[in-house]
């Protein structure tokens, strides 16, 4: 089952978030040989997305989900919906956060 967690995202600014994978014993998961892939969409069947870059640090168990200012200033202000899947080398894919993205308006350009 997916982790539950909302991100903010101001427009025009570089972001980035990490997601520690962690067992039931609240050791990291060795991530080797997993890829992953992140979106975000206006709403769940909309058919345009944004992707998020995702970097896994397999070693330490972590997930991190980053967007550069270009890409975010070119994103509407607004409230979007998002997640990040993880394959392994088996292909096989889950899911490891959703959530809501609210997409704070740029003042300055």
């Amino acid at each position: 089952m997916a982790i539950k967690a909302n991100l903010l995202i101001d427009q025009g600014s570089d972001f980035s978030t990490e997601i520690d994978v962690l067992d039931d014993n609240g050791d990291p998961v060795i991530l080797t040989g997993f890829t992953g892939a992140a979106q975000m969409r206006k709403h769940y069947t909309s058919s345009t997305s944004t992707a998020f870059n995702v970097s896994i640090n397999a070693s330490e168990g972590t997930v991190t989900l980053s967007m550069n200012a270009a890409t975010s200033s070119s994103v509407t202000p607004g409230r979007y919906v998002y997640d990040c899947e993880l394959t392994s080398s088996s292909n096989v894919v889950s899911r490891l956060v959703e959530g809501i993205v609210t997409v704070t308006p740029q003042v300055t350009r």
